[in-house]
């Protein structure tokens, strides 16, 4: 064999070899995007917000119909008051984000009204649909961190005036933290009326949370009462507000790790609606109406979806009207999770809103913590025996 055969002959194998590389440096790279993807949590992935409603509600019929395209034996199973999935459908709304089906999803981007068209409401309240669901507001730090005047009168402290029957004896077994801990109320802010910049330091939702905390102790309830500046932590690592919950989630693994008796989580909140939907008058008093909110971005959330429906009911019973319902969130513009995956039974609870009162909201503290220590004494009889 000449020398040019043999150049010839180890050019090609080193061509071979080159191309060879490339094309299994490729797959390697394709496995890694692949993980990564398949791997992330579902509030950080790129993705149609109507592909994760969709997907996340899909039923054991929908899998029935995917698997009797490979297997006709599946077929038979397949629900007979059942409709079948429509391909032009499923592929028309996740390429437009509109449901053919659903004028809200048309309309959701345009006018303010159908703010929450892709949240779920999983129990309406009285007065409650689409248009006045809790907003969760997203502002510039710099505007929650500004320095403003506030003035309060506080009302007079809760006072215990009856014996508890039941206690948990010492055990603190209800965390109570705010995530968006500056969130005010504008009569307790001086010279503000724009509900944009209702942001204080000192009085803000956090006096809600002693005032819970308070009526739950009154109530044999031990609670753990966090007051953690949420916005400084935000400030101090150039975090933007949206990044709240990532601020948060530490504090909340913090008390779950030096606290094994805590058995349940409360997120409290201020909502950005006006008066009109956020008050309720109840036997001649004014009380800050509740809405509970839970997230949809994460997996096995049917026990904090169950808890907030029971405490709506229980509420409506004691207190008709001060709850506004239960309802779902996350996809596009929403957190999603609000870091409800770190337990069972953590729910966020919206009191309130930017024209609340003090004493309203200390009414529906106080109320919260009744109804709620009813249901927590039935649980724990339930459980003992």
């Amino acid at each position: 064999m000449t020398k040019f055969k043999i150049r010839k002959v180890i050019k090609n194998f080193v061509n071979y070899l080159r191309g060879g590389t490339i094309w299994i440096g490729l797959i390697v790279l394709l496995f890694i995007v692949i993980g990564l993807v398949t791997t992330a949590k579902p509030a950080y992935r790129l993705s149609s917000s109507i592909l994760t409603t969709w997907t996340s509600q899909i039923d054991s019929s929908s899998f029935l119909y995917l698997l009797s395209m490979e297997n006709r034996q599946y077929a038979e199973s397949f629900p007979d008051d059942i409709e079948r999935l429509r391909w032009s459908e499923v592929l028309f709304e996740v390429t437009t984000n509109i449901k053919p089906n659903d004028v809200r999803s048309l309309l959701g981007r345009e006018l303010p009204g159908f703010y929450g068209y892709n949240q779920r409401i999983i129990v309406a309240g009285e007065g409650t649909d689409y248009t006045n669901l809790p907003i969760e507001s997203s502002p510039p730090l710099d505007v929650v961190l500004e320095e403003r005047d506030a003035s309060i009168d506080e009302p007079e402290e809760k006072k215990n005036e009856k014996q508890a029957e039941q206690t948990t004896e010492g055990r603190e077994v209800v965390f109570i933290y705010t995530t968006h801990n500056r969130e005010s109320f504008l009569p307790h802010l001086e010279g503000v009326n724009n509900p944009n910049d209702a942001f204080h330091s000192e009085v803000n939702i956090t006096k809600v949370s002693d005032r819970l905390g308070q009526a739950l102790e009154i109530e044999g309830i031990g609670a753990q009462v966090d007051q953690t500046d949420i916005m400084s932590i935000l400030n101090q690592n150039n975090w933007e507000y949206w990044k709240s919950y990532q601020a948060s989630k530490p504090i909340v693994e913090e008390a779950l790790a030096g606290n094994k008796e805590i058995q349940y989580i409360f997120d409290l909140h201020r909502d950005s609606r006006r008066r009109e939907d956020t008050t309720v008058t109840i036997d001649g008093q004014e009380y800050a109406s509740l809405f509970f909110v839970i997230g949809s971005d994460y997996s096995n959330n049917e026990k904090n979806i169950a808890l907030a429906t029971k405490l709506h009911k229980l509420l409506e019973e004691k207190y008709p009207g001060i709850s506004k319902g239960v309802t779902q969130q996350g996809g596009s513009g929403h957190n999603g999770v609000y870091n409800q995956n770190l337990a069972d039974n953590a729910i966020l609870i919206e009191f309130g809103g930017v024209d609340n009162e003090m004493d309203e909201l200390y009414r529906s503290a106080d109320a919260f913590a009744e109804v709620f220590s009813s249901y927590y004494w039935n649980a724990q009889a339930v459980q003992g025996e």
